[in-house]
């Protein structure tokens, strides 16, 4: 339930705080005093969009927050599933900056405006003299039928399996089209695939053939230079390794003079070591190069191919070739046993579709068991509040294939007045019987499923006198099982309410803002005495009002 609300820098409103009670809470003031604004700040945080043109304060950011009491409502999975904090008080809250920029929050944690719209349609259902039409959805009358049915766990597996079902759907298209495909080019790839795969293709070949080809290229100037460099260092008479041997001779003959030289000649004999080392590597490598021309020609020709396949199938490199190459394959394979799978699945679709159609069944029959109850409660309760005359009709038509909700079209047929037609809602119906319509069917809602707070919006507009009396009757009734706000102008309904807050306009400054109170027992005598007879209440009015209280 919604226990306190904060509105900051909205329409008339500076800052304003408000706490909400259980049961049934009335909300009163004059035309234009402010009580849809409040509303309308509320919506804020249900996911509403804003306007700064509405902001108290142009140079000021305006701020929603309610707190909500979630506990014993099944939100916890809501809060798992989007990675979100629960907390038993739970609060929404909204900054809307003077450039238009929005921020939402639940228990402090930044989320995105579906997110928290989402959450606020769990927790506040709105419904307003305007919002009539949403009783001609077949959404919302199907929503009822579910509702009083109790098969909510029977409608989400339904709907789990009915979205998988047609995934599969989806899929058995693409697959047939594509076995089709494959079927049509199956020579075509065929082709190329043999071609790719006579060709035995590594990943690092091209790398490595290029490197020999470079090297047999020029294995002239590679082997000159390597019987040159393997002169100088060990066949030359002027060698490098005889000129260190000399060098080392030179340096053993002084060595008992200095000891720096002993050290000195040891590197220099590490150094002879190496060179030698360096001397005999170069000559193998000099013996191993030669000039191959049958080899380059074949290694130019391998890489020529590879080449040609590559600009053919628009790659620059065999990675890319084989990937295209076991592409070809599955494409074979696809066609080649496409039927098979398309089999396969086809008889996975049939038995997810008899399993459906077992469960649409069982959806169904609730329905049908369903459909009576409404129907008796609805015009009991239409009876109750003066529409005695009214008869209401639940057709539920079966559909030809399976739908998102099951296999049934719910339609409501309603007439208000004796010896009149059954027919669409909208059509047969003022807007003082819709809102009374309405106002049974959430009563009906309310009963089977768990909604915290429902909102009535001047929903009684078009009736008076004792209608108005059992109109407050049934909201004081629905106040029994969940929390309930109601905006009235009728004083039979503010009467039945637990807590009664008023309205007004602060113009006392040079500035007029909204402001609210709740009333205590006397300034609830009073206030419900002027919306009897004006202003000035005399003592009849006084005393009807202290009788509407007494209830």
């Amino acid at each position: 339930m919604l226990q306190k609300l904060i509105i900051q820098n909205y329409a008339l409103i500076d800052n304003l705080e408000i706490n909400f009670d259980k049961g049934l809470n009335i909300l009163t003031g004059e035309t234009g005093a402010g009580k849809s604004i409040i509303l309308g700040a509320l919506s804020l945080i249900l996911g509403q969009r804003a306007e700064s043109r509405y902001f108290f304060n142009q140079q000021k950011k305006c701020v929603i927050e309610g707190s909500f009491k979630i506990a014993g409502f099944h939100l916890n999975a809501f809060f798992e599933e989007n990675d979100l904090d629960y907390e038993g008080e739970t609060v929404l809250r909204r900054e809307i900056s003077a450039d238009g920029k929005s921020r939402a929050f639940i228990n402090d944690t930044p989320v995105n405006l579906t997110l928290i719209k989402n959450l606020g349609e769990r927790l506040i259902d709105i419904h307003s003299q305007h919002a009539t039409q949403e009783i001609n959805d077949p959404d919302f009358q199907l929503l009822v039928v579910d509702g009083v049915a109790g098969h909510q766990d029977l409608l989400n597996t339904y709907q789990s399996k009915f979205r998988a079902y047609k995934k599969s759907v989806t899929q058995l298209q693409q697959l047939i089209e594509q076995s089709d495909k494959a079927k049509a080019d199956l020579d075509y790839y065929q082709f190329q695939f043999d071609e790719l795969e006579k060709a035995a293709i590594s990943n690092d070949e091209q790398e490595l053939l290029e490197k020999e080809l470079y090297t047999l290229n020029n294995a002239e100037e590679i082997k000159r230079n390597l019987s040159g460099a393997h002169y100088l260092m060990h066949e030359g008479e002027t060698s490098a390794i005889i000129q260190l041997r000399e060098a080392g001779q030179q340096l053993s003959a002084i060595e008992k003079f200095n000891p720096e030289v002993e050290e000195l000649h040891e590197r220099l004999k590490s150094t002879l070591i190496e060179l030698k080392d360096i001397a005999a590597e170069v000559e193998i490598l000099d013996q191993k190069t030669h000039t191959d021309e049958p080899r380059a020609e074949e290694v130019n020709t391998r890489l020529s191919l590879l080449y040609n396949l590559q600009k053919k199938h628009r790659v620059n490199s065999n990675e890319e070739l084989l990937a295209i190459q076991d592409d070809l394959s599955d494409k074979i394979q696809q066609a080649v046993f496409g039927d098979e799978a398309v089999e396969k699945l086809q008889k996975q679709i049939s038995a997810d579709k008899q399993e459906l159609e077992k469960l649409a069944a069982e959806l169904s029959a609730n329905r049908t068991k369903a459909i009576p109850v409404i129907q008796e409660k609805v015009l009991a309760t239409l009876t109750e509040m003066g529409m005695g005359n009214s008869a209401l009709e639940i057709e539920q038509t079966p559909l030809q294939d399976l739908a998102k909700n099951g296999t049934d079209i719910i339609r409501f047929m309603f007439s208000a007045n004796k010896g009149h037609a059954l027919a669409d809602m909208s059509k047969v119906a003022s807007g003082g019987e819709l809102s009374r319509l309405m106002l049974s069917i959430k009563s009906i809602i309310a009963e089977y499923t768990a909604l915290p707070t429902i909102i009535f919006d001047e929903i009684d507009t078009g009736v008076s006198g004792e209608v108005a009396n059992k109109v407050g009757q049934v909201m004081e009734r629905l106040s029994q099982n969940l929390q309930v706000i109601t905006i009235t102008h009728l004083p039979q309904i503010a009467g039945k309410g637990k807590s009664h807050y008023f309205v007004f306009k602060d113009d006392t400054t040079a500035t007029t803002y909204t402001r609210i109170k709740k009333l205590n027992d006397n300034e609830r005598v009073l206030e419900i005495a002027k919306m009897l007879s004006g202003d000035k209440p005399g003592e009849s009015a006084l005393q009807n009002a202290r009788e509407l209280l007494a209830g």
